[in-house]
């Protein structure tokens, strides 16, 4: 039961769901990606190791999180699409800085993180269906007693190398929104360990990366404050190589198919607390994310 979820929302998703399931047993072509994978047995999924609640590693070692999950169990509709059910799926740990390289290279078949999708990316990867809607803001210490992004006009802000985050905030003080000084790290905890050690006065990045974070935390996280306001809106999407539509089909099928389960609220609401929901936004992409055969 989709507890907490919008009843139309729920209605719709077992209707679509359904008819999905039904639709879902044509026969696809094979793509290279799919000549591969018969070949070796096993794909690669790309997963982020500390972007929690989405992407992460858990204590045990092993990838989790919201998408990892949606992504995982996409891969089940791939193998029985496909024919495939002894295919292995291989978790591959990438980060905002190698994660294009990885897929360009092959280390990687798929990322399942928390890639933003932008018309500049699109010209070198494709894209899934979206997976989550978020917003870029910032992380500050609570004593600071800044809690709007004007608050940091005119102080240094931690951004990590190669994120939309970073970048959307660089375009947003070129437009003359606010001033800072943006300072570059190579990883969310580069960037969290300046904040505690007063070198920088804020850590700017996606808002659910953040919350993740001050969660993960745990009492620690109390003298971190997120801002009220954000400077940005973004869209994650599945990010894959752009030379196989036959893949990028039977990954949006997968995701129709996870996106009508009757369970999906209990998935949402496993990795963002049993009283979440989705934004009227989020809704709305998860049922035009319920493409029929």
């Amino acid at each position: 039961m989709q507890t907490n979820l919008p009843r139309v929302l729920r209605v719709l998703l077992a209707a679509a769901g359904a008819a999905l399931t039904l639709g879902a047993q044509a026969q696809l072509a094979d793509g290279p990606t799919i000549k591969s994978l018969r070949d070796t047995g096993i794909i690669k999924l790309g997963y982020r190791e500390a972007s929690p609640p989405l992407s992460f590693k858990a204590p045990s070692g092993q990838p989790a999180g919201f998408i990892v999950e949606i992504c995982d169990r996409a891969m089940g509709v791939l193998r029985e699409q496909f024919k495939l059910p002894n295919l292995k799926v291989e978790w591959v740990p990438v980060t905002a800085e190698n994660r294009f390289e990885a897929l360009a290279t092959r280390k990687i078949d798929l990322e399942c993180g928390t890639t933003t999708v932008t018309l500049g990316r699109m010209e070198r990867v494709d894209f899934s269906s979206f997976t989550f809607l978020d917003s870029g803001t910032m992380m500050v210490l609570a004593a600071a007693g800044m809690k709007r992004v004007p608050d940091v006009a005119g102080k240094r802000v931690a951004v990590v190398e190669g994120t939309t985050a970073a970048s959307r905030l660089a375009a947003a003080i070129k437009r003359g929104a606010f001033r800072a000084e943006l300072v570059n790290f190579r990883s969310g905890p580069d960037a969290l360990a300046a904040l505690r050690g007063g070198k920088v006065d804020a850590y700017a990045n996606d808002r659910i990366l953040l919350a993740g974070v001050a969660a993960a935390e745990g009492s620690g996280g109390a003298g971190l404050a997120l801002l009220e306001d954000d400077y940005s809106v973004d869209a994650y999407a599945l990010m894959m190589r752009t030379d196989d539509r036959a893949f990028r089909i039977a990954v949006n099928r997968g995701l129709s198919l996870v996106y009508g389960l009757p369970e999906f609220g209990q998935i949402f609401q496993r990795w963002f607390g049993p009283q979440a929901r989705p934004s009227g936004p989020l809704i709305t992409v998860y049922l035009l994310g319920l493409y029929g055969d």
